[in-house]
């Protein structure tokens, strides 16, 4: 059979043998937004658990509008312009608007990704776009410490603005539950001290720590407490997107309220079962943007673990155009030479390093399973210094596994890679 996998900008086909496919999971089909600006006006005047965001900005001296950065496909564009459209309504100068691209620690956002991001209303707008930098300590304020212990040091711009509004997408996270709401500041507009204490290797390891879970999760805890002492949000835009970037579901008001209710949307739009694990997992890196580095590419290795057997095989398709991602997690993977020893390491001694959650989370999968890699913007020779075994293709990587396997080894295909939340039903 013929299967197209999210891969790039323009996707992947490969061709699968009918007999051992039992699964192609797919995005549950939700209807779209038909109107999208109409539905976007609307939630504005009638949010959930909140006043009309035209009432809340009304005095008020200035805003900061929060936006995703380039590894999160936001529709901006379409969001954008009803909020601005309703903050100067009530009577805001776009002057005294900043938009702030919560990078978390990712790289600063170039001029053409916030083209591309924002579109060119919202950049000929007049309100400032800046780049959050949580490197730099002083453009961060101490706000207090967290029930877990952590010191929240938050953007000052954001702490500083008389209104505050944070957008987003809603989606599977792998350690957070969720993402969206809250975690719009933690990590998004953190300092690196803060960044490293919500990665921190106890809490990579925490069983209720993943995708999909918000009981008791304390990944998500901490979110919500350096959220809760940043003063939270005065409104938040929240969206949901199928496996086409359509948006099926939008979210405005509460930071709570609204939160809650996207991510139950979030789960519908998602959440797919099968009756038991397989033995190989394809799955993808979730195609541009998220899939642009091999460290985002985790996040579709981490979503394929739970449906796949002990001792079985994931198979991940990643284009990675920039590469293995970060310079300190580029560094990290090629100076390590056993990963096993190196997380226990940093489990020991509470060892807190710009992107070691990533590889973290690499090893959890590899306790289970072993990974093939397909993928044309890393070479094979550096693939095989990355704890993944490089392949061809997919259909060799397939072929591999079906002679290791046997002939009936059965196969469940994630397309949409991380954008899907499968289990086992129980």
């Amino acid at each position: 059979m013929l299967v197209e996998l999210a891969y790039g900008r323009s996707g992947l086909r490969v061709e699968l043998p009918d007999r051992n496919v039992e699964h192609l999971l797919t995005m549950p089909q939700l209807p779209v937004v038909a109107d999208l600006t109409a539905e976007v006006v609307g939630c504005l005047r009638d949010p959930l658990g909140s006043p009309p965001l035209a009432e809340l900005a009304s005095g008020r001296r200035d805003a900061v509008i929060v936006v995703s950065d380039i590894t999160r496909p936001v529709p901006n564009a379409t969001l954008l312009p009803p909020l601005l459209a309703a903050l100067t309504g009530a009577g805001m100068k776009t002057r005294d608007i900043v938009i702030l691209i919560a990078t978390g620690l990712h790289r600063p956002n170039t001029e053409a990704e916030l083209n591309e991001m924002l579109g060119p209303e919202v950049m000929a707008s007049g309100c400032r776009i800046v780049n959050h930098a949580a490197r730099d300590l002083e453009a961060h304020v101490h706000i207090g410490v967290t029930a877990q212990g952590t010191d929240a040091w938050v953007d000052r711009r954001y702490l500083e603005a008389d209104l505050k509004i944070l957008t987003g997408l809603v989606e599977p996270h792998l350690m957070a539950g969720y993402s969206g709401g809250r975690k719009s500041i933690c990590p998004g507009l953190c300092a690196t001290e803060t960044i490293l204490a919500f990665h921190r290797p106890e809490l990579m390891e925490a069983p209720l720590g993943v995708a999909g879970n918000l009981h008791s999760n304390p990944v998500d805890a901490e979110a919500h407490d350096v959220a809760r002492l940043a003063g939270g949000a005065d409104f938040i835009l929240n969206v949901a997107l199928n496996e086409r970037r359509q948006i099926t579901g939008i979210f405005a008001g509460d930071i709570i309220t609204a939160h809650r209710a996207a991510t139950d949307h979030a789960l519908r739009q998602c959440g797919v079962q099968i009756m038991q694990p397989v033995d190989i997992v394809i799955t993808t890196g979730g195609g541009y943007p998220l899939d642009l580095t091999y460290y985002q590419g985790i996040k579709g290795m981490v979503a394929a673990e739970p449906i796949v057997k002990p001792g079985g095989a994931i198979i991940i398709a990643q284009e990675n155009a920039e590469g293995i991602g970060g310079p300190e997690f580029e560094e990290m993977l090629l100076d390590t030479d056993d990963i096993y020893m190196m997380v226990q390491r940093c489990l020991a001694e509470d060892i807190r390093v710009i992107d070691m959650w990533q590889l973290h989370k690499l090893e959890l999968v590899l306790r289970k399973a072993r990974i093939l890699n397909y993928s044309t913007g890393i070479s094979q020779a550096i693939q095989s210094q990355l704890f993944v075994t490089p392949v061809n293709s997919v259909e060799d990587a397939v072929a591999a596994c079906i002679a290791e396997y046997g002939s009936d080894a059965t196969i469940a295909v994630m397309g949409d890679g991380p954008y899907l939340l499968p289990s086992i039903r129980v």
